[in-house]
């Protein structure tokens, strides 16, 4: 193993079909390589993907009530002094971080501990996974990693990538929700030392005609993230054809515009979710190759 995922489900998903999301994206993404190896030279010594799916009870009416009782159930999950989710998931982080193989053992890889880990929400899953990371700090900082940012003192290992695709969140949550996820005044910030990657699409109706109506505002996954601590990059959902460049993902804070790909049916697009879901896709596998080559 070379890549570790850690996924959390969103709104509306059963366990069963969240391994099953889970498994696509990552099968997709190794018959990617497999397929294109040239396209990710950084991953020329081995891609190796596994992946940990993290289950929570999402489901719901397809209704505005619904939608408000799974918003509040996610909240609670993961709120400080309340939920229990991001702490479970911090030592999760941690336990997997403390099993990574010892550098010395080959084959070697850039990295301290000869493995990358990468996080992947859906919708609400993203919020547990901000808070989560918010809650993995220990004491110690990564020495060798792909990205500009500077290793942050205080932590042993870094996320090397996070991805949360339609993200169920104000459009200033990184403002308002996660006071520590990014570095700020004397605070170091929380041990994400890759990018933060979110796609939004307008054809998402739970963030956009649901949020709309229960947050009084749109959410991130139909518009992108808003007013945010840390400098935003924008940019498209790339075809598989066309590389992602360094200048383009390593930024703190990356908003994908995902509308041409993630559009659902003509059936879906009026369902109450609309497209919310529709991120199963060659390009979404595109992405997350791109972020673990990289990240090398």
């Amino acid at each position: 193993m070379t890549d570790l995922y850690v996924y959390v489900h969103g709104w509306q998903t059963a366990p069963s079909t969240a391994q099953r999301r889970a498994t696509a994206l990552l099968t997709r993404a190794r018959e990617l390589h497999a397929a294109h190896p040239d396209r990710y030279p950084q991953l020329a010594r081995g891609y190796r993907p596994t992946v940990v799916t993290v289950r929570w009870p999402s489901s719901s009416l397809p209704s505005l009530g619904g939608y408000r009782r799974i918003r509040d159930r996610a909240h609670a999950m993961s709120a400080p002094a309340q939920g229990h989710a991001p702490h479970v998931l911090a030592h999760l982080l941690g336990y997997l971080d403390a099993q990574r193989p010892d550098p010395t053992a080959p084959p070697v890889l850039a990295n301290r501990n000869g493995q990358y880990l990468h996080l992947v929400g859906h919708s609400f899953g993203g919020r547990f996974l901000c808070e989560a990371v918010q809650w993995a700090a220990r004491p110690d900082a990564p020495r060798v990693l792909g990205w500009s940012a500077r290793a942050m003192p205080g932590r042993p290992f870094s996320v090397d990538s996070m991805v949360i695709f339609q993200m169920a969140a104000p459009r200033d949550a990184f403002d308002r929700l996660f006071p520590s996820l990014f570095p700020s005044g004397a605070k170091s910030g929380a041990p994400l030392r890759g990018p933060l990657v979110l796609t939004h699409s307008r054809w998402d109706r739970a963030t956009g005609f649901w949020h709309l109506r229960a947050e009084g505002s749109a959410g991130i996954g139909h518009s992108g993230a808003g007013a945010a601590p840390v400098p935003q990059f924008h940019t498209r959902l790339l075809p598989v054809h066309e590389p992602y460049r360094l200048s383009t993902l390593d930024h703190r804070l990356v908003n994908v515009d995902a509308s041409v790909r993630f559009r659902g049916s003509a059936r879906t697009r009026l369902a109450p979710a609309g497209a919310h879901s529709d991120f199963d896709h060659p390009e979404s596998a595109h992405l997350l190759l791109s972020l673990a080559a990289l990240s090398r």
